[in-house]
């Protein structure tokens, strides 16, 4: 039988019934997926869908469909908008289900709403795969069906404060938004500070969809502790970096997550965005490499071609977790679901975006976390050391020497 390439159709969805579907043909492989096109997680949600429309345009036109057996399948992504709210997400989740009758699950952005998406594709039976969720909570309660290319929450800090701390450091304060992922990397926090022999002065939450952060750096700044981490999402390191600026909070080190490694984030704090140091599940640079895609470098070619923009690890991580599907039907050389469920937790694959394998409870165990800093204006991976574009810059100079010294630059040009 020939491959059946050509137009593929996405349907997209927000609050309404979704727009007319096409019966689904036996030779097109239907996918789900609750995204954020609006509310808190909106930035992170688009970049999550552009990653996972990549992966698709690709099956479809290069990669000649994923064969089962002695057919060919083209892919079609069904898309509602979560407005970022848990209870959306489950319900949305349950109408691409019992509705559209979707054959497989992709996750939305954030381990919240993962959460609460992967809860109703447990209840039915269907395989979820995600490559924007991270924290480990998800991964205790006993589910089989989802499976995240991220590394856990819990590690990312480690790298950093490892590094910090061979540099001096001594001393540490966290925030983090009281969330999933968020609790669980300031967890990891205090896990990793005391390896590496560092003091933990404060542990400061705040919740969801705080607008101001400055209370939680001014108390900080009456400690000044070594290292600041701030443990949220994009819109938190704007925050934190507004009022660290303030305040004249200069810590030595700022370590913030999600935020620091998006390139929008550089764009729009400027030079205030100098010297941050984030957390990153993946980055262009990275010497990772295979079969689809190539390598690092060469996905972010085909992302920016199509996009127009730089991929952002989320939508980095959103291609992976399709891909990884993708390998398991092709392995599995099925549509059934436990077959392919098999084929996951079989999965020992090097990608583009690092290796791909996961443990009994659908945790990645195999991909190491980087960090980068923000240095000339350019996100740098500063460690691991293996594939550090840049030295670790510590301590960073505060808000005053920044601009006494942008002063004298100014002055002498």
């Amino acid at each position: 039988m020939p491959l059946l390439l050509g137009l593929f159709s996405v349907t997209a969805a927000c609050s309404s019934k979704s727009s007319e579907i096409s019966d689904k043909s036996t030779d097109t492989i239907t996918i789900g997926a609750a995204v954020s096109d609006t509310g808190k997680y909106a930035r992170e949600g688009k970049d999550t869908r552009q990653g996972y429309d990549l992966w698709q345009d690709w099956v479809n036109n290069e990669g000649g469909g994923i064969e089962v057996g002695d057919r060919n399948y083209k892919v079609e992504i069904i898309y509602y908008d979560d407005e970022g709210s848990p209870d959306t997400t489950a319900r949305l989740v349950e109408k691409l289900i019992t509705e559209d009758k979707v054959d497989f699950l992709l996750a939305p952005y954030s381990s919240g709403l993962t959460k609460s998406a992967s809860a109703i594709a447990e209840k039915y039976d269907k395989i979820m795969a995600s490559g924007g969720a991270s924290s480990d909570s998800l991964f205790t309660r006993g589910f089989k069906n989802l499976f995240s290319v991220f590394t856990p929450a819990q590690y990312y800090t480690e790298s950093i404060l490892k590094a910090l701390s061979t540099k001096g450091a001594k001393t540490i304060v966290v925030a983090y938004e009281d969330t999933e992922f968020p609790t669980n990397v300031a967890e990891g926090t205090e896990k990793w500070a005391e390896k590496y022999g560092m003091e933990v002065l404060a542990v400061e939450t705040y919740p969801k969809d705080t607008a101001d952060l400055s209370a939680i750096t001014s108390k900080f700044k009456s400690l000044d502790p070594d290292v600041f981490i701030g443990g949220g999402h994009f819109n938190d390191a704007l925050l934190f970096v507004r009022a660290a600026k303030e305040q004249n909070f200069n810590p030595r080190a700022m370590v913030l997550t999600v935020g620091a490694s998006n390139p929008k984030f550089v764009e729009e704090m400027g030079e205030d965005s100098a010297y941050i140091f984030g957390p990153t599940q993946w980055e262009s640079t990275m010497n990772y490499q295979g079969q689809y895609f190539g390598t690092s470098a060469e996905y972010a070619q085909k992302y920016q071609e199509k996009w127009g923009e730089t991929p952002t690890y989320q939508a980095a991580g959103a291609t992976a977790a399709a891909l990884a599907l993708h390998i398991a039907i092709d392995k599995a050389d099925s549509l059934d679901t436990e077959a392919v469920r098999q084929a996951m937790k079989e999965l020992d694959e090097e990608t583009f975006f690092g290796p791909i394998n996961f443990d009994e409870t659908g945790k990645n165990i195999d991909k190491p976390m980087g960090t980068i800093q923000i240095l000339d204006n350019q996100i740098q991976v500063v460690v691991p050391e293996e594939i550090s574009l840049a030295q670790v810059n510590y301590p960073v100079p505060g808000w005053k020497e920044r601009e006494d010294n942008d002063s004298v630059a100014s002055n002498s040009n």
